[in-house]
């Protein structure tokens, strides 16, 4: 798409070689016109300057390209009635072959036709009153001057349209390949919106029905305080899922979802509690001053200890896990310990998870076996002003 400042640039451009044509055609032909040594007198200053003003014609707008190709072939006719002889036939060539190619390149239909017609047979009635007899002769010399540079101007307009034409069907293939991966990619993510709403969406809904069943089963029989709270944890737990899955399916679908606050590093303090709520033993110690997180990195770190907490109870012994924020001058760092199990070491997709928003951020991933080789260390680090 071309912006006004570069069609303003062109059209400066444009002008600035109409006027050095215009120059080197009216230098050309002066000079052609000195060296004819003809008697100077009142006849010889006038087709001098008639002929000066019909090359300067040539600086003109495009839209007056036929009117400039009649004023230079009446320029060439009208010199030889006032000069008359033969070798006044070549005074203003230059201008009439500028002139005509003009009229071929910018002209189009009717008014195309007509001014080639107008050059042409300007130039046959230049011969004529020079003195010379209509016949085949002349008609190749005018068609040589004014038909040749004509078509010439023609090939030159055709093939830039026909650029251009190319080039227009090339961007819009490219238009038309980008729209339609953008519907297969917008397919694809309904589809899997489909499928987490109709399954999974499915079995964590029921989880929470179950879960507030045994809830309520529990309470009125004075069931064990523990169970209760498990109970309750797993509901609220499948309630918090089920609004980060919408949440999820409304972005996979391309639409903004509610405007509810996203969980930061400060609700760490809160998931950590619902954990012990379920009768698991989590140790959290935050250090040093806070720092106002950008939304994007404060979510992003929740997440990633989101992660490194599941991680943690879904592949450890079982055994308590120690979780540390430490807030240090230009550093974020965040980390879980957890005795080791089998396959601990494997990454999975909740690692991968992990690195890839640490990496979106500038942080990096380090993670493996404690040297005691009983204990599982995950961490993350984040630096602001430079890499970790």
């Amino acid at each position: 798409m071309i912006n006004s400042q570069s069609l303003s640039r062109a059209r400066t451009s444009l002008k600035r070689q109409s006027y050095v044509v215009a120059g080197v055609c009216a230098v050309a032909d002066v000079l052609s016109f000195l060296v004819q040594d003809l008697p100077v007198n009142g006849a010889w200053i006038v087709a001098l300057v008639s002929i000066v003003v019909a090359d300067a014609a040539l600086a003109g707008r495009t839209s007056w390209s036929g009117a400039v190709a009649v004023v230079a072939v009446v320029v060439n006719a009208g010199v030889a009635v006032l000069l008359g002889g033969p070798r006044t036939l070549r005074l203003n060539e230059t201008g009439v072959l500028v002139a005509s190619y003009r009229a071929g390149a910018w002209l189009r239909g009717w008014q195309a036709r007509a001014s080639l017609l107008a050059v042409i047979g300007g130039l046959v009635l230049a011969h004529l009153a020079r003195g010379y007899v209509l016949d085949w002769h002349v008609l190749v010399s005018a068609a040589k001057v004014g038909l040749v540079s004509w078509l010439v101007g023609r090939y030159t307009t055709s093939r830039r349209a026909y650029l251009d034409e190319m080039r227009r069907q090339a961007e819009q293939e490219e238009r038309e390949a980008k729209d339609a991966v953008d519907a297969a990619i917008a397919e694809d993510r309904a589809a899997i919106a489909r499928d987490l709403h109709d399954v999974i969406t499915h079995h964590v809904s029921a989880i929470s029905v179950h879960a507030g069943a045994a809830r309520l089963r529990l309470t009125r029989t004075a069931g064990d305080e523990s169970a209760l709270k498990s109970v309750r944890s797993v509901e609220d737990s499948s309630r918090t899922a089920l609004h980060d899955l919408r949440q999820m399916l409304d972005l996979l679908l391309g639409q903004r979802p509610k405007a509810d606050r996203d969980p930061g590093l400060a609700d760490v303090t809160t998931m950590v509690e619902r954990l012990r709520e379920t009768g698991l033993e989590v140790r959290l110690d935050v250090s040093g001053t806070p720092r106002a997180l950008p939304p994007d990195l404060d979510a992003a770190v929740f997440r990633i200890v989101q992660e490194m907490l599941t991680n943690a109870l879904r592949h450890g012994d079982g055994g308590p896990v120690e979780v540390a924020v430490r807030h240090s001058g230009d550093r974020l760092h965040v980390e879980t310990v957890n005795p080791s199990s089998a396959g601990e070491g494997r990454e999975g997709r909740g690692l991968a998870g992990i690195r890839a928003r640490a990496e979106e951020f500038g942080g990096v991933l380090d993670r493996g076996l404690l040297p005691d080789g009983q204990n599982w260390r995950t961490a993350v680090t984040f630096r602001f002003g430079g890499p970790a």
